[in-house]
């Protein structure tokens, strides 16, 4: 392996200027993106098509120079895979029909590993195509958040759907948590063997649970992953990002036995050294700063490397680039970490 920055800051090196990549860092803020995009047909047939989705994952990567690429796929393939119905529909987001109890134990994966083997071609040809320094990260849905649209059948402003199903039906919830984990781990299992060199489990839901379901619907079952993962590949450093998780963030670490954690934005910068002690840290930036540029910009970057650079970090935003985010302030962030800030 090639000197990979991320993967040694992952492992707990300390590296300065830190390495740095964003969550979305392909997407609809670039203008090559949509161009692809359009040309793709839908959003599904784009994560599917490899010659297209190695495109898109590599567009930040020559345009920044990222020191990660990120797989461009969805934390939703996984039940598409497994044969549960999946749009993407302009302005709202993923659709599904809402999964019942009784059908929890009918999901067939049978088929699961033909049906994403377009994703583990894109991985193998992002390995071949991308710069021997530059890190590839693989990743996947936690259970509780791909659970959470396959029970609504789209994204609500609190899962109320799914909080209500685990409550009122808490042994089917248990079953399909369970279900999605193991299949996840096995997700994740074929794209380090295509070439990924770490990977990231995304819970964006998660801080909207209580203490006591956090630790059964969030915890428990990224630990079962981390644990399969591990079995296989002990190497290969595992994110964590449980986004909201809030006062958890360091339970969460010591439970799952994640080697990195993300760290949202609302996490304060004192917390996030506290957490640092224990092992790396990747995160904070608002994308909100980023969207606005200039003095806020710069504060927020200055900010976090004043207080984390004394220890394992890769900087990126506490959650994904948004689409109105213009292209010249990502060029200025990517600028001044590398100055080391100020």
């Amino acid at each position: 392996m090639a000197d990979r920055k991320i993967v040694r800051a992952l492992k707990g090196e300390t590296i300065f200027p830190p390495p740095l990549w964003m969550m979305r860092q392909a997407g609809r803020y670039l203008p090559e993106y949509r161009a692809t995009r359009k040309k793709a047909g839908s959003f599904l047939d784009l994560c599917y098509n490899p010659d297209l989705a190695t495109e898109v994952t590599m567009q930040p990567i020559r345009r920044f120079g990222f020191d990660a690429a990120i797989l461009f796929s969805d934390i939703l393939v996984i039940p598409h895979a497994l044969g549960r119905d999946l749009d993407f529909v302009e302005g709202r987001g993923p659709v599904m029909t809402p999964i019942r109890g009784e059908e929890i134990s009918r999901l067939d994966g049978r088929s699961f590993h033909d049906h994403l083997a377009p994703v583990y071609e894109t991985v193998r040809r992002l390995r071949q195509e991308l710069p021997s320094e530059t890190t590839l990260i693989g990743f996947c849905g936690a259970p509780w958040t791909v659970a959470t649209y396959m029970i609504a059948g789209h994204g609500t402003p609190d899962q109320a759907p799914a909080r209500l199903f685990g409550y009122r039906h808490p042994e089917a919830m248990a079953r399909l948590l369970q279900r999605l984990a193991e299949l996840s781990a096995e997700y994740l299992l074929k794209q380090i063997e295509a070439g990924a060199d770490a990977i990231q489990i995304f819970d964006s839901w998660s801080g909207v649970l209580d203490s006591g379901s956090f630790q059964k619907w969030c915890v428990k079952p990224v630990s079962g992953i981390v644990k399969r993962v591990r079995e296989v590949h002990p190497e290969v450093p595992i994110i964590g990002f449980p986004r909201g998780a809030g006062a958890h963030y360091g339970h969460y670490r010591e439970e799952t036995g994640v080697t990195a954690l993300g760290l949202d934005w609302s996490v304060p910068l004192a917390q996030a050294r506290e957490l640092q002690a224990e092992g790396a840290v990747q995160g904070n930036l608002d994308p909100m700063r980023l969207v606005a540029g200039g003095r806020a910009l710069d504060e927020g970057v200055d900010a976090i490397l004043a207080e984390l650079s004394s220890g394992s970090l890769v900087f990126n935003l506490g959650h994904g680039i948004t689409p109105d985010t213009p292209v010249e302030h990502v060029e200025a962030m990517v600028k001044r970490v590398r100055q080391g800030g100020r």
